[in-house]
Parts: C-alpha cells; structure tokens; sequence
C-alpha cells in the first residue's frame, strides 16, 4: 500500500466526519496557502438547539510555520435566509505566537496508573493571545473577621481556543488523535522558540 500524505489523510477524515466535506475542505486549502501538513485533529459536534440538530466542526491543522484552526457550523432557515447554511472560518496563527498549549487529562482509579495509560478525556487549550478570560474574586486579608474591603484578586488566562474529546462521546480513537495532536504541537512550539 502507497504511503498517503498528511494532507489526504486529513482530507479522508474531513470525509469521515460526514460534515460537509467539500466545505471545510477548501475552507482550510485556502488557509493552508500551499503549506505542507504536519499534523491535525478533526472534531465534529452535533448538539440540540431546541428541536434541532445542529451541528459544528473544528479542524485544527499543524504546519511547519502555522497552527491554523476551522470552524464550520450550520443554520436553518431564518427571516434573511431561505435556505439552511453554513459559515466557515479559518485562523491561521504562526507557531511563534503561540504562548502556551495546556494539556488536561482526566483518568481513571489515578492510584493504579501507569506510565503510557489511557485517559478518559482531553482537554487542549491553544493561547496565542487574541482572547483572554480574566477571573476575579474578592481580596481577603485572611482574618475570617475583617469586613474590610480589600479589593479584588484575580488571574488573566489566555484561551483562545479549547477543544474537549471524551472517551464517552466520542471514542478512545478520537481521545488519542488530541494527544497525538497535542504532542506535535507542543513539539512544533517549542521548536519555533
């Protein structure tokens, strides 16, 4: 059997999610920009709205100079559209802005855990700092009976894109392409540095 490049096998497993294919196909060729593939993650996301199935893919494609990510989502019919559709976008961010990639895992029994074990879900969370989330609360002195007003405290966390894949949801297949994933991006930033 031919060896078959990263850029089909990722427009094979566009295909395999069975979300409008052709879409997000060219969508992401044209963000791409002739860039070779270096690795990639496909996630596509039914959920109800009411009565309705909608649903949303992302695909996030490593270059050797860019991390680029695509979303398509779907709509029905409204006052200004006859007919469903759909939007499609792309982000192309080069590796040397990315400022963190956060790995959480989730696992089973963790006091029987051995190195190279499975994990029930993966959570990747890309910060490149376009979006931040800032978490406040209020500033104590640590005397439970002071009822001064000491202010806030709080932290600022880059999350500019988060994707969850859960061994429930979606198989233990999907959960170890985002770690897969995730360790090639991680490798790819580190690099660019």
């Amino acid at each position: 059997m031919p060896d078959i490049s990263p850029r089909t096998m990722l427009r094979l497993e566009i295909q395999r999610a069975g979300y409008y294919p052709d879409l997000v196909s060219d969508t992401l060729e044209t963000a791409l920009a002739g860039e070779p593939v270096t690795s990639y993650v496909v996630h596509h996301e039914p959920h109800f709205d009411g009565d309705e199935l909608r649903r949303h893919v992302s695909v996030l494609v490593l270059t050797p100079t860019r991390l680029v990510v695509g979303h398509t989502d779907e709509y029905p019919t409204d006052d200004e559209h006859p007919l469903p559709y759909a939007t499609t976008s792309t982000e192309a961010v080069p590796l040397d802005r990315i400022g963190s990639v956060v790995v959480s895992r989730t696992v089973s029994s963790p006091a029987s855990y051995e190195a190279g074990g499975q994990a029930r879900e993966v959570v990747v969370t890309v910060g490149w700092g376009a979006v931040s989330r800032v978490d406040l609360e209020p500033a104590t002195c640590g005397d439970p009976q002071c009822e001064a007003d000491h202010g806030y405290t709080g932290t600022v966390t880059a999350d500019d894109f988060s994707l969850r894949v859960s061994e429930a949801a979606e198989g233990r297949d999907r959960v170890e392409a985002l770690l897969t994933f995730a360790r090639a991006l991680s490798a790819a930033t580190a690099r660019s540095r």
